[in-house]
């Protein structure tokens, strides 16, 4: 059931958001009486070849305008008449222009157009982000509160220097105020500026972090170093009738040894591998103790508090909540926007920078689904959804041949030369890039079928 909602929300997400680009090329073009042939949600036509296996799921005509749903689901698109686009359909062009034609309206519109996608998504991410600070508010953990510093739990942390119990000062000498921010700028970062036991300590980041990160899919450092409460139970557990409840806390081992947090419950656990041992536990201020078992590999078959929200709820960490008004929440929508596309500008220029091996990690569509949870939260879903149309927005006007900005190249040049640029031109161009965009889907896809079977 998880996987058919995870499955769910990315293709509804998605189609949302491909209707609304496409949508904003139509409105534009409609708007300059431009006319519109074809407008379709998925290809219908094998991508990116439109002469071959053309066919539609659905489709109907209304007024000059096709309206369909394709079989090839990469995007969509509108065939905008005196256009060469995705259909390369050059017949037209070897006739006079028409008035209703988009070549024969004036450069500033037909970049409107071209821009027009682009426009519609940054514009849903302001009205997304403000709809979800004015629904939900803003909801942060301050580095602040992690008073007994981070957890590192993994060889590579350890390898680059992460010890349990680091204070995270700044990355980059920039002071990181927020949990939710801590990840993506060691990530993104190459310097970290650390408090450990009150000496300041700086790591220096390898230059491929961000693939190893990747190659050994962990991130077993930057959680909050937290005590060892129990959650529940995990599916069968040896320990599952043992007496433990929910929110007890471990303090201790055979009356012998003292455990203060969740990492030290985990390292004296493989101490007893194979044994039956008595957790000393602190239940509503009352000591309890708990006889459980200990599997080969040094588990009790438990799980402990250790998402944000629990830690919050349990008074372990401190949250700052802000509420919006409706009218101040645009303004903070806007700013949010910025601050995502901010955060992926870094993000695509470190994977696209040959030393960081980041670009041996890009995902497909099995990726992209992944950022969708197996719960149906509509926060998170809009979140991801807001998240995506930035993304889809900045891809789009990469100066590529077939997406938007390559389009937008050549009207510039057109503007600026005051010569348009040839049809034989525009073909090639059409032709080159959506081989370009062919080979770039394949090789994310193909990553991740590769990472699947690993």
């Amino acid at each position: 059931m998880g996987t058919f909602i995870n499955i769910a929300q990315f293709i509804t997400s998605l189609g949302l958001l491909i209707l609304l680009h496409e949508f904003g090329h139509f409105i534009t073009a409609r708007m300059f009486k431009i006319r519109v042939d074809k407008f379709y949600m998925f290809f219908d036509f094998l991508f990116p070849l439109p002469g071959v296996l053309n066919f539609s799921l659905f489709k109907k005509k209304i007024g000059d305008t096709e309206y369909g749903i394709g079989w090839f689901p990469m995007g969509g698109y509108v065939q905008i008449a005196g256009m060469i686009d995705e259909n390369l359909d050059t017949e037209q062009m070897k006739k006079p222009a028409e008035p209703w034609e988009f070549r024969a309206h004036p450069a500033w519109q037909r970049l409107i157009v071209m821009l027009g996608g682009i426009i519609v998504n940054v514009l849903l991410a302001f009205v997304i982000y403000a709809m979800i600070l004015f629904t939900w508010g803003e909801k942060k953990i301050p580095m602040s509160s992690l008073v007994d510093g981070i957890e590192c739990s993994d060889s590579l942390g350890t390898a680059v220097g992460f010890r349990t119990g680091d204070k995270i000062i700044s990355v980059d000498n920039k002071p990181v105020k927020y949990l939710d921010d801590l990840r993506i700028e060691i990530l993104l970062g190459q310097t970290v500026q650390i408090d450990r036991n009150g000496e300041k300590v700086e790591l220096t980041l390898p230059k491929d972090f961000i693939d190893q990160i990747a190659t050994s899919e962990k991130f077993g450092f930057g959680n909050p170093r937290t005590p060892a409460i129990f959650a529940e139970f995990t599916k069968g557990s040896v320990n599952k009738d043992a007496g433990l409840k929910e929110f007890d806390r471990v303090v201790g081992i055979n009356d012998t040894l003292h455990v203060k947090f969740y990492d030290e419950l985990v390292s004296y656990l493989k101490l007893f591998a194979g044994q039956s041992i008595t957790l000393n536990v602190e239940r509503n201020a009352v000591n309890v103790v708990v006889p459980v078992k200990i599997t080969s590999d040094g588990k009790i078959g438990a799980a402990f508090a250790r998402r944000p929200e629990d830690l919050v709820r349990l008074g372990i960490v401190s949250e700052e909540i802000r509420s919006y008004g409706f009218f101040e929440s645009f303004p903070a929508g806007v700013a949010m926007t910025f601050d995502k596309l901010n955060f992926y500008v870094r993000q695509f220029k470190m994977i696209f920078t040959p030393s960081t091996g980041g670009y041996k990690h890009i995902g497909g569509f099995k990726s992209m689904a992944k950022m969708f949870g197996d719960e149906w939260i509509w926060e998170d879903f809009w979140n991801r959804t807001a998240f995506l149309s930035i993304v889809l927005a900045f891809m789009n006007l990469l100066p590529i041949p077939a997406l938007d900005g390559g389009h937008v190249v050549f009207t510039l040049y057109e503007m600026i030369t005051r010569r348009a640029p040839s049809v034989k031109v525009l073909t090639y161009a059409q032709y080159v890039g959506m081989a370009l965009l062919l080979f770039l889907m394949l090789y994310a896809n193909l990553n991740d079928f590769v990472h699947f079977f690993k």
